[in-house]
């Protein structure tokens, strides 16, 4: 008995650490010269299937997706990070609230004007929280830094 007990915990033990270390969202980082001073910074989230994450404006419940950026005096933001994806509006009985979110693939850009010509860094972090149908991830935060600037 003993011995199906250790072999169940053992088998156990690698299935909950990996449930503890899901993460169904991918982010990758850039940048685009847009002008000689202005550029986009780009943060992409590739989300798993089944998932979805929540847009900035999500509705009332989760954590909506939000950006902050580190103060940087040869970089000025120009206006709010703007999404775009196949934006899903639904009502959730899990939060009683009709929300907005994304699956499969979304794009923030903030545009951002460069002082100088020396190469520089935006850097900053995204906040985000993903569902599915069953289960909702507790809020993430993802640190990023992408260069901008320079010939």
């Amino acid at each position: 008995m003993k011995k199906l007990l250790v072999a169940m915990m053992l088998f156990a033990l690698p299935v909950l650490a990996l449930a503890q270390d899901m993460n169904p969202v991918k982010w990758e980082f850039t940048s685009k010269k847009v002008s000689a001073q202005e550029y986009e910074v780009i943060a992409k989230a590739t989300i798993e299937g089944g998932w979805h994450l929540y847009a900035q404006e999500a509705g009332e419940g989760p954590v909506p997706t939000s950006f902050k950026f580190a103060k940087n005096p040869l970089v000025a933001p120009k206006g709010k990070v703007a999404e775009s994806g196949k934006l899903h509006k639904a009502f959730d009985k899990n939060f009683n609230s009709e929300l907005k979110y994304y699956e499969n693939t979304v794009t923030f850009i903030q545009k951002v004007t460069v002082k100088g010509k020396a190469v520089t860094k935006v850097k900053g972090s995204v906040e985000f929280m993903v569902c599915d149908d069953h289960q909702c991830l507790p809020p993430t935060e993802v640190e990023f830094a992408v260069n901008v600037g320079g010939k």
